[in-house]
C-alpha cells in the first residue's frame, strides 16, 4: 500500500488572460493559496511554459520547477491532452479540431498530425527534463463517428482504426520508453479509447506497449454506465493517473445518456464539482491505496453549476479529507503472541 500524493490541481480549465491565470508564477501562488500541493500543467498553454524552449534547456526546466517551489507546490505531471487529440482526427471533425491547432497547419490534416507528434514528444521530452515519469494525453480518435452500430458498420472497419491509431502512437510510446516515461491515456468519450474494451483493443496492437497507462478518471465512467470501482481491480498495473472529477447521472422520460443534444446543465449527465456529484470517492481512494497507486490524486474542475474558482477552493479541501494515511502496522497487532512454531504445532494438534 501506499499513501496517495496530493492534493493536486489540473490548470487546464483555469489558465487565461487576466492575474492570476495569465503567468505561471501566478496561478502557482494561487494554487497554493487553494490548499494545493502540487499542479498538472497542459504543456500546450503558451503563458505557462515555453515548450519548444522546456524540450531543450534543462536550465529553464529547473527555473519552471523552481518557480513552482517557491510558491509552495510542486509540478506534479505535465499533460498533452490536446495534442494528443490532434494525433488522430477523423475527417468530420477537421474543422472543430483545427482551433486546437497553429495557424499555420489549419486546414492541412497531415501538417497538423506532424505537428501534434512532435508537441507529444517535446512534453514527453520536458516531463523527463524535470524528473517526471508520466504524461497525461488524449488518443485522438478515428472511430468515434461510429460508435453506435446504426447503419451496420462494415466488417473491419473498427479494426482498420484501430490498427491505425497504434501504428500513429507506437513510435511516440517507444520514445516515451526512451525517456523513462509512461503516457497515461484518459480514457474519455469522443477518444477511441473511451473504456476498458476499446483500451484493450489498443494495448493488443501495440504489443501491450508498458508505457501505455491509464488516466483513471471516474466522472467519465459514471456517464457510461460503467463500474468504476471494479475498474480499478481489473487495471491495477495500467493505471497511472487519477482525476478526482465529480459527476452525476440523472436518467428521466426524456433523455438519458446521450443528453440529447442539450447543454449541460440540461443534461441527464453532467460533471459536478467533488463531493457534489454520485461518485462514491471514499471507496476509489481506498480501491488506489489498497494496490499501491504511487501517483497524485489531481483535481479536474468541470462542474456545470459551480463557479471554478470555488470548486477549486473546496476541491483541495476534498482530496486532502479522502487521502488515506497508509498504517504501518496491523490494528490487531496488540494482540500478537509472537512467533513460535512449537506453539504453532501444538496449536493444530500436531505433536500429540
Amino acid at each position: 500500500m501506499k499513501t496517495i500524493k496530493g492534493p493536486g490541481l489540473f490548470l487546464a480549465q483555469f489558465v487565461g488572460t487576466s492575474a492570476p491565470f495569465d503567468s505561471f508564477g501566478a496561478i502557482t501562488e494561487w494554487a497554493a493559496g487553494c490548499g494545493y500541493l502540487g499542479v498538472q500543467v497542459p504543456s500546450g498553454a503558451d503563458a505557462l511554459v515555453d515548450l519548444g524552449r522546456a524540450a531543450t534547456s534543462r536550465d529553464y526546466c529547473d527555473e519552471l520547477a523552481g518557480q513552482a517551489a517557491e510558491h509552495g507546490v510542486c509540478i506534479t505531471e505535465l499533460s498533452a491532452h490536446i495534442q494528443g487529440q490532434l494525433v488522430a482526427v477523423h475527417p468530420a471533425f477537421d474543422a472543430a479540431f483545427d482551433g486546437f491547432a497553429p495557424e499555420a497547419v489549419r486546414g492541412n490534416p497531415a501538417a497538423r498530425q506532424a505537428w501534434a507528434v512532435d508537441q507529444v514528444k517535446k512534453t514527453i521530452d520536458t516531463s523527463a527534463m524535470l524528473g517526471l515519469d508520466r504524461v497525461a494525453a488524449f488518443s485522438g480518435a478515428l472511430a468515434w463517428p461510429y460508435v453506435y452500430p446504426w447503419p451496420q458498420r462494415p466488417e473491419g472497419l473498427i479494426e482498420a482504426a484501430f490498427d491505425e491509431l497504434a501504428a500513429r502512437w507506437r513510435p511516440i510510446l517507444d520514445h516515451a520508453d526512451s525517456r523513462g516515461v509512461d503516457i497515461c491515456f484518459e480514457i474519455h468519450p469522443g477518444e477511441d479509447l473511451h473504456d476498458g474494451v476499446s483500451f484493450e483493443m489498443f494495448l493488443d496492437r501495440v504489443n501491450q506497449h508498458p508505457r501505455a497507462k491509464m488516466l483513471y478518471d471516474p466522472s467519465h465512467y459514471l456517464l457510461q454506465q460503467l463500474d468504476y470501482l471494479q475498474n480499478i481491480d481489473i487495471y491495477a498495473d495500467r493505471i497511472g493517473m487519477f482525476h478526482v472529477k465529480d459527476a452525476e447521472f440523472n436518467p428521466t422520460g426524456r433523455q438519458g445518456v446521450y443528453g440529447g443534444y442539450q447543454g449541460w446543465v440540461d443534461r441527464a449527465g453532467r460533471f459536478r464539482s467533488p463531493g457534489d456529484g454520485q461518485v462514491d470517492f471514499s471507496a476509489i481512494f481506498s480501491k488506489l491505496t489498497a494496490i499501491g497507486f504511487d501517483g497524485w490524486a489531481v483535481v479536474e474542475w468541470e462542474c456545470a453549476l459551480k463557479h471554478p474558482e470555488d470548486g477549486a477552493r473546496e476541491g483541495a479541501a476534498f482530496v486532502r479529507d479522502h487521502i488515506i494515511r497508509v498504517t504501518d502496522r496491523a490494528f490487531d497487532d496488540f494482540a500478537n503472541g509472537g512467533a513460535d512454531m512449537a506453539a504453532n504445532r501444538r496449536m493444530l494438534g500436531l505433536d500429540r
